[in-house]
């Protein structure tokens, strides 16, 4: 039996004592759990996927010093809609290395307007990372865990950005601590709105961010993206329909 799932549903949270009403409808969840989870799944790159913990565990498979094209970026195949919560469980294991999460992506057709991400007319990919922000690919991304670089992890930030180009739409301060001092997993929530994009992390609201706009991206896919040489892992992919 396939465990991945479009199922409606919903249910309610509690954050700090109060009741707080979910999203109406459930319409994707992924345990991420075994490789049977994963079928369909695009890897774009050299990386090594394993279930030995229970989780989906992502690492590059190309040394750091081959610069960006040791990175890699995993696609679920599906589409979907705008207006739509992500929720993911997360365990960084070994730094240093960054996480970002592409979503909304769409191809930009050679002849105009948009189109499926994997559409063959499209231009190869292979994890690097002008290949997703400078060419024929139109997508939103949240960085977080960004540990690659001194700079990075003197001072954490997650970055919201808009592609193509590389448009930083908010920054804000990254809770998340080192792995030394990380205690697992932590629960990532991102929303993705016609008016913008809410992210939190542990319920604790990170960035808020309204535009939208003409030619705001909509639909698409999600893929998640590691550089080198970051060790994560990944369980519980949900997505959940916004009311109202």
């Amino acid at each position: 039996m396939d465990r991945r799932l479009f199922i409606a549903g919903g249910a309610a949270a509690l954050v700090a004592g109060r009741a707080v009403a979910a999203p109406a409808e459930r319409l994707y969840y992924n345990p991420l759990r075994t490789p049977d989870d994963v079928k369909g799944f695009v890897l774009e790159g050299d990386a090594r996927v394993d279930f030995d913990t229970g989780r989906m565990r992502l690492r590059n498979a190309r040394p750091a010093t081959d610069g960006q094209a040791s990175n890699f970026v995993y696609w679920c195949p599906e589409v979907f809609p705008d207006n739509v919560e992500f929720r993911w469980n997360f365990w960084p294991l070994e730094e240093p290395g960054l996480c970002i999460l592409f979503f909304a992506a769409q191809g930009l057709l050679p002849e105009g307007g948009t189109g499926s991400l994997f559409d063959k007319r499209l231009k190869p990919r292979a994890g690097v990372y002008d290949q997703y922000t400078q060419s024929d690919v139109s997508a939103l991304q949240m960085a977080y865990f960004r540990r690659r670089w001194p700079s990075e992890r003197a001072f954490h930030l997650c970055n919201l950005r808009r592609a193509p180009g590389f448009e930083l739409l908010a920054q804000a301060a990254d809770p998340l601590p080192d792995v030394a001092d990380a205690t697992l997993p932590y629960k990532i929530r991102l929303q993705k709105r016609a008016t913008g994009v809410d992210f939190f992390i542990n319920d604790l609201p990170v960035i808020n961010w309204r535009g939208g706009g003409k030619d705001w991206p909509t639909d698409g896919n999600v893929g998640f993206r590691q550089m080198a040489p970051l060790v994560a892992a990944y369980s519980d992919f949900e997505v959940y329909r916004l009311a109202g």
